[in-house]
């Protein structure tokens, strides 16, 4: 892989967070709009559909996605995929200014961990490995070791969807999120296959006679159809501020995992440049964990106090993860939807 391809492959990365960032505001704006005429995603409506402000962030991240889709092409996906990060800045920055969903303190320095922690792991990133054909993917695919992880997935996935979907999909933000983040570890390695292929048929090396192209086609649309009707279900019934980072991390994690499975990423690194690369995605986590922690802090009572740090009720509730999940506006909207309190991260 060349200086020049991936440079751009980072590049395209970067316009890619800003563009889904974006989105996640757009779409949960339309899908606010939505629900005020007509049954909500988050109890399965899809009036959303008929909403041109959904319609709008849905391109907005297509456009993202196709950034990100070519950039898999030219850099290696643990080089790629952690600049993700970036969306959460761009998402919780959004939802501050537009959705008034609030972004303290604590949530900033969460934001800037998360930048520290993708930053290291970029500059840490082992080469990618040298693929000439698709075949080559597909090799990798059919490994024992990925087989077994797919299969994995796939079982996880379905109990989920019709397990822990109708019992507890509305009260812990785990489940909508985990289904998103399962498949898309398996659509960024389709992905990155497809764009291998399309890459090199542009380079005159048509790959698009091997049947193993339209298989990694047919996998990117089943994973992208169930990741976006899950999102929007998380979108529409939990904080943005908290699905945004959770999402990214779950994604980020599984999607390292799964490419340190197939294509050996880290087979050629030292033990040294590993844990580096690993003290990174632990920042990235401090950052998500703060986030997620300050989510719920007013003006009137922002847990924090010039003089005497952090109040009592803040520490109490840093200390045991509790608070509520549900979007702010829930709380506006009382006269049309039943409250229900989410304890965070707790068994049902």
């Amino acid at each position: 892989m060349s200086v020049d391809d991936n440079h751009r492959g980072l590049a395209l990365a970067i316009c890619s967070s800003l563009f889904i960032g974006s989105s996640f505001i757009i779409k949960k704006k339309g899908l606010k709009r939505a629900g005020a005429s007509g049954v909500r995603a988050g109890v399965g409506g899809y009036s959303y559909l008929y909403e041109p402000l959904w319609w709008t962030g849905m391109v907005t991240m297509i456009v993202g996605e196709v950034a990100n889709f070519t950039a898999y092409a030219f850099a290696p996906a643990v080089l790629v995929t952690p600049l993700g990060a970036l969306s959460i800045i761009v998402s919780a920055a959004l939802a501050h200014v537009v959705l008034k969903e609030r972004l303290h303190l604590f949530g900033i320095v969460g934001c800037i961990l998360c930048i520290v922690g993708s930053t290291t792991i970029v500059l840490h990133a082992p080469e990618e490995r040298v693929i000439v054909s698709v075949k080559d993917v597909w090799s990798l695919a059919t490994e024992p070791a990925f087989l077994l992880y797919t299969l994995s997935v796939v079982a996880v996935v379905l109990l989920l969807i019709f397990h822990f979907v109708p019992r507890c999909g509305h009260t812990h933000v785990m489940v909508y999120v985990g289904i998103c983040s399962l498949m898309g570890s398996l659509s960024v390695m389709s992905v990155k296959a497809l764009g291998i292929a399309l890459k090199l048929t542009f380079q005159g090396d048509n790959q698009l006679v091997y049947p193993q192209t339209s298989v990694f086609a047919m996998v990117v649309a089943t994973c992208v159809l169930t990741q976006m009707n899950y999102l929007n279900k998380a979108l529409d019934t939990f904080n943005t501020a908290v699905v945004s980072p959770i999402y990214y991390v779950m994604f980020t994690s599984l999607t390292i995992l799964a490419s340190a499975i197939m294509f050996k990423d880290w087979d050629h690194q030292t033990p040294t440049q590993i844990i580096t690369e690993m003290c990174g995605f632990v920042t990235i986590l401090s950052g998500t964990f703060l986030l997620h922690a300050t989510k719920d802090i007013t003006d009137s009572s922002s847990g924090l106090s010039i003089y005497g740090g952090l109040q009592p009720s803040m520490t109490h509730r840093l200390s045991i993860g509790t608070g509520s999940l549900k979007r702010p506006e829930d709380e506006m909207d009382s006269d049309d939807f039943p409250l229900r309190r989410q304890e965070s991260f707790r068994n049902p």
